[in-house]
């Protein structure tokens, strides 16, 4: 299995190449094929592989449906990773600050003290609301 390749693009290589050597003569068992099939795989798909070895009998199982079961389990890898990415990309809340400088301006950075926390206040309030509208 090639970087980005898709577990279609190897069945139909696969399929190509056996339909070739059929045609030439050469014949396959079902479990052969299979085996054949779980042996192409690389890392990523490893932990799946040895499930289906484990725990299916390769003489009953279709080349379709193997592929099928390739197929699903790297759908859902890809969902994860996406998941995954969607979660880092989590937006933060930023927050104003004030320095803290002359004591003579003392008033007036209280009242910008308080304008701040009335901010910090609007934009939790909107957080609270849009996080509870989610979970509905």
């Amino acid at each position: 299995m090639q970087a980005g390749e898709t577990i279609t693009d190897i069945q139909k290589i696969f399929t190509h190449i056996v339909n070739h050597l059929i045609v030439l003569g050469k014949t396959f068992d079902i479990d052969e094929l299979n085996i054949k099939i779980l042996k192409c795989f690389d890392r990523t798909l490893q932990p799946k592989v040895t499930a289906i070895l484990e725990s299916r009998d390769l003489t009953t199982l279709s080349s379709t449906a193997l592929f099928g079961k390739l197929r699903e389990h790297q759908l859902e890898m890809n969902r994860l990773k996406e998941q995954e990415n969607g979660d880092k990309k989590a937006r933060g809340i930023a927050l104003k600050t004030v320095a803290l400088g002359d004591v003579r301006d003392t008033e007036s950075r209280e009242g910008s003290e308080i304008e701040t926390l009335n901010i910090v206040t609007r934009k939790f309030s909107k957080f609270l609301k849009k996080k509870g509208k989610e979970k509905n």
